[in-house]
């Protein structure tokens, strides 16, 4: 009984970390999805329950930039597509992948997420410079660059259902490249696409019964009670703090399961 209280105060505990993290600096998978792991559990329902805990930020998120959006619907046309077609095909490799497969894998996911998230500053801090916060006009894309961008798109969706952690990064980077210059309007697509990756990753969970739902439900409490409640001690902390938590977590969790192995 103890041992079981224990599991459910470290993984809403864990949750509610990643729902404050995810408010202020993002990256917030790095601490959930390692603790189901050290709680012993199987590491794809590990996956594909994180995956569906933590949905609900992404939601947040999109809604949060719903104004930014508002002269978007091209792009979230053209590469919305293969971000859900792209979702179901991770999210069905996830479960076709032997769970020792996975297993041997997981850390290495966990270092390159933590790579991704580290190069994010950097990259946001280049965005900003080469393209001007608040530009008025984006440059249109040829029909080469839509091609490029789609079949990107559909790859770092197939990663996104497949694990997920440090598809933000790889989708600002690319409508940089594809000529948008609006930081806000980059952030409410990224979040719309990363909503379209892990809403038909989540629906595909679900229906194939891959998800550990008593752990589901304490983790989206948590991710919810830290989104809010906890956004407000994480600014106070300070965002280069949280980040430089996250990275240290992350690092941590990936060489600590390779040295379980």
């Amino acid at each position: 009984m103890e041992t079981q209280v224990f599991q459910v105060a470290l993984i809403f505990g864990a949750a509610f970390a990643a729902g404050m993290i995810n408010s202020v600096a993002g990256g917030g998978t790095l601490v959930s999805f390692p603790t189901l792991l050290w709680l012993g559990r199987d590491p794809i329902i590990a996956n594909a329950t994180n995956a569906i805990a933590l949905w609900p930020g992404s939601l947040a998120g999109m809604l949060g930039f719903r104004r930014e959006l508002a002269g978007s619907r091209r792009w979230m046309i053209l590469l919305g597509a293969p971000s859900f077609a792209g979702g179901l095909v991770g999210a069905v490799l996830l479960l076709f992948t032997p769970s020792e497969t996975f297993s041997a894998i997981v850390p290495y996911l966990i270092l390159f997420a933590t790579l991704l998230f580290m190069a994010g500053e950097p990259i946001n801090r280049w965005l900003r410079r080469s393209k001007g916060e608040s530009a008025d006009s984006n440059i249109e894309p040829g029909r080469a660059w839509w091609v490029g961008a789609a079949a990107f798109q559909f790859f770092v969706a197939v990663y996104g259902g497949y694990f997920g952690a440090g598809i933000g990064i790889m989708m600002l980077a690319a409508l940089s490249l594809l000529g948008l210059s609006d930081i806000h309007q980059m952030n409410g697509l990224k979040n719309f696409f990363a909503l379209a990756i892990n809403g038909v990753a989540a629906a595909y969970f679900i229906w194939s019964g891959a998800v550990r739902w008593d752990d589901a439900i304490v983790m989206a409490a948590g991710a919810i009670a830290g989104g809010y409640g906890g956004a407000g001690l994480a600014r106070k902390l300070g965002r280069r703090f949280v980040r430089r938590a996250v990275i240290a977590i992350g690092l941590a969790m990936a060489l600590s399961l390779l040295l379980r192995r």
